[in-house]
């Protein structure tokens, strides 16, 4: 493991995570925790879930844990890196869909992606919830609590 940050590595593994993230942030948090605890060791799974923790408790946009994680890994140029990593690509991404859309209102190809992309994000969430409630819990009791909570 490499403990020494690589801020444009950061940068571009998060930019390309952000390109991939149909159905918000939290559908690539699982490979930012493998690629920043289990392949680098940057940070610890604890330090993870505690910095989505804070981000969810506060208000504001859904990815501030990743300017956290940023922060955590590198001070501010991580901060900096991570954030402009996650903005750029759904920000083009979306410029570009809305004016396609509206030249072709209704499109059948438009449609199929919407359809297609649903089942790829509920298993990317799964995903998610599987690696925070790993980080967390330690006994049995802490899965319980997590099961309780999931089915209500």
């Amino acid at each position: 493991m490499d403990n020494r940050p690589d801020v444009p590595a950061l940068f571009l593994h998060f930019l390309m995570l952000a390109a991939i993230s149909i159905g918000g942030t939290d559908t690539v948090l699982p490979d930012m925790h493998r690629y920043l605890v289990e392949v680098h060791g940057w940070i610890t799974s604890k330090q993870f879930a505690d910095a989505y923790a804070i981000a969810r408790a506060v208000p504001g946009p859904n990815m501030l844990y990743v300017t956290l994680l940023g922060w955590q890994v590198a001070g501010l140029t991580g901060a900096i890196a991570t954030t402009l990593a996650l903005a750029i690509p759904p920000v083009t991404i979306t410029l570009l869909v809305v004016r396609l859309s509206a030249r072709n209102p209704g499109a059948p190809l438009g449609r199929a992606i919407k359809l297609g992309l649903a089942p790829i994000t509920i298993g990317l969430m799964f995903a998610t919830s599987w690696i925070l409630m790993r980080a967390v819990n330690d006994d049995w009791r802490g899965y319980l609590v997590t099961f309780i909570t999931l089915v209500v």
